[in-house]
C-alpha cells in the first residue's frame, strides 16, 4: 500500500478543454493534493492526462518521462470514435489507469448524476398537440449519421430544431441549460441523437428529456438498455427499418394519448436495479475515487 503519511500529489497535466477543475475539495481523501502545476511533475504520485487535448506525440515532443512508481491516468469523456488513440494498445500502454465513460474503466464516469431520482419527481407538463418533436444539435460531429436521420424525419413530421444545425427556432432569451430543459418539457418527443455510436457512450442527451418529461427518441450506444432507468421509457431509433416508419410511429403516438402515456409508466415504478447501480457510481466524485484507487496501488 502507498504510505499516506507523505502527501500524495495528483497532477492534472492538462485540463478538459481548458475548463478549470471543478470538484468537492473537502471530500478529497486526507493526504492527497490535487494540482495543475506542472512544476510538480517530478513529485507527483499520479499524473492525469486529458487525452482529447493532449498531443499524441507528447512523450517525444515535450520530453515527458514517467518517474519511478508514478501512476499515469488516461482521462476522457469523449467518444472513442473521435479519439481512436484511446483504443491504441501501444499508446495506452503508457498508462496505469483509465478514467472514462466506459463502465469497465478503472474509474468509470457515467454522464448520469446521482440526483436523477430527485429530478424526476415532478409531474411532466401537458403537451400542446402541435409540439411533436424537438432537437438541439449544434456541432457537425456526425459519425452516428444523426444529421441525415434528422433531415429525413423533418420531411415526415414536425420537428422544431433549436440547435445551430438545421435551425428552425431561434432562442431570443437563452439562459443556458434551464432554457433548454424548459423547451424540452413542452414537447412529446426529443430527438436525442449522439454524435457517434459507441458502447457505454450515453450522454446527457438521453437523460435530459427523461428529467424534463419528454420521451427520448434515442440514437447512440448499442447497449442503451443498460443505461435506461425503467422499461419502455424511450424509443430506440435503431430498431426501425427506416426514418419513414419511425416518423409514422411517432405520429401515431402523438394522436393516441393512451399509448403515449405508457412511456411514462416507468416513473411510477421502482427504477431498474442496474440503473441504481449506475447512479451509485457517482455517489463519490470521480477525483475522490481516483485518489482512493491510487491509495490501493502497490508501492
Amino acid at each position: 500500500m502507498i504510505d499516506m503519511n507523505t502527501p500524495k500529489i495528483v497532477l492534472f497535466y492538462n485540463k478538459m478543454w481548458n475548463i478549470p477543475l471543478n470538484y468537492p475539495s473537502k471530500e478529497i481523501p486526507q493526504g492527497f493534493v490535487i494540482t495543475t502545476d506542472r512544476n510538480m511533475m517530478d513529485r507527483a504520485a499520479a499524473v492525469v492526462f486529458h487525452i482529447p487535448t493532449l498531443s499524441t506525440d507528447l512523450l517525444l515532443k515535450e520530453n515527458v518521462n514517467k518517474k519511478k512508481d508514478q501512476i499515469w491516468v488516461a482521462w476522457s469523456m469523449e467518444s472513442d470514435s473521435y479519439y481512436p488513440i484511446m483504443m491504441d494498445r501501444h499508446f495506452m500502454s503508457h498508462f496505469d489507469m483509465t478514467m472514462t465513460y466506459h463502465l469497465d474503466s478503472d474509474i468509470p464516469v457515467p454522464y448520469v448524476t446521482n440526483d436523477f431520482t430527485d429530478l424526476i419527481k415532478h409531474t411532466p407538463s401537458p403537451k400542446k398537440p402541435e409540439n411533436i418533436a424537438n432537437t438541439f444539435i449544434s456541432r457537425p460531429l456526425n459519425k452516428s449519421g444523426r444529421i441525415q436521420l434528422l433531415m429525413q424525419l423533418m420531411g415526415h413530421i414536425q420537428v422544431d430544431s433549436y440547435g445551430e444545425l438545421l435551425n428552425t427556432h431561434i432562442l431570443n432569451r437563452d439562459k443556458g441549460r434551464q432554457t433548454k430543459m424548459d423547451i424540452i418539457s413542452q414537447y412529446k418527443f426529443t430527438l436525442a441523437f449522439e454524435n457517434s455510436i459507441s458502447t457505454d457512450y450515453v450522454t446527457e442527451k438521453f437523460y435530459e428529456p427523461l428529467i424534463a418529461g419528454s420521451v427520448p427518441v434515442y440514437l447512440g450506444a448499442p447497449n442503451i438498455e443498460d443505461f435506461s432507468p425503467g422499461e419502455n421509457c424511450f424509443i430506440d431509433a435503431s430498431k426501425w427499418d427506416n426514418p419513414e416508419s419511425l416518423a409514422a410511429y411517432l405520429q401515431e403516438l402523438s394522436y393516441n394519448e393512451e399509448l403515449y402515456q405508457r412511456y411514462f409508466d416507468w416513473r411510477e415504478r421502482p427504477l431498474k436495479k442496474k440503473f441504481l447501480d449506475l447512479l451509485n457510481i457517482n455517489l463519490e466524485h470521480a477525483f475522490v475515487r481516483l485518489c482512493n484507487r491510487i491509495s490501493e496501488m502497490p508501492a
